[in-house]
């Protein structure tokens, strides 16, 4: 008989981005709700699940995280020109939503199964040109992978994640990246978007 999955509550930060593993993300904290999240994750050291928000509910206008988001971690901490908290995160593991419920601050907390780790390997040869690709593009962004080490070139998931970041994608086709658990698919379906995003 198999037993099943148990969820972890974790509280989330739905926005209109995406997320990817070791990506880095910089936010502006000025709801009262994400303060006070962000002080009890330094505290703890815990994360937090980012996680693109979907479509409005007729009802309450409010739009309802998707099902799958990465959680982040807290790695740097500014006060911004305009007086406002400013966090950097990176995002570690993925995780599928499996409920959600909303704390009396707003904080919209969910019942989360951590995704198991994405099925990489090394960079095919049919992928190679995005692996160019990628280094150009790295070359001209700069940010905190333009200097990674040889060997992440080789890492078809990173290369996915990063190109995941750099492209022009929509964010639905960022969080069908997000979602897949194959990194060389994801790699396929990037050559096969390419045309479209000239």
């Amino acid at each position: 008989m198999t037993l099943p999955l148990a969820t972890v509550a974790l509280p989330l930060f739905p926005l209109n981005t995406v997320l990817m593993p070791e990506g880095v993300l910089s936010l502006r904290i000025f709801e009262p709700r994400y303060l006070d999240l962000v002080k009890r994750c330094a505290r703890g050291g815990e994360g937090f699940g980012v996680c693109l928000v979907g479509a409005a509910d007729a009802g309450d206008g409010a739009g309802r995280p998707t099902g799958v988001g990465t959680e982040a971690r807290i790695v740097d901490f500014t006060l911004r020109d305009d007086g406002l908290l400013g966090i950097a995160v990176e995002g570690e593991r993925r995780f599928r939503i499996c409920a959600t419920s909303v704390q009396a601050d707003g904080l919209t907390v969910g019942e989360v199964l951590w995704m198991p780790a994405v099925r990489s390997g090394r960079v095919r040869p049919e992928h190679a040109f995005l692996v160019d690709l990628l280094k150009r593009m790295l070359e001209r962004a700069g940010g905190p992978h333009a200097h990674a080490e040889p060997a992440r070139f080789d890492d078809a998931d990173w290369v996915s994640c990063r190109l995941a970041e750099l492209l022009p994608l929509s964010l639905s086709q960022r969080h069908q990246l997000l979602e897949e658990s194959d990194a060389r698919t994801r790699l396929d379906d990037l050559l096969r978007w390419l045309p479209q995003l000239a």
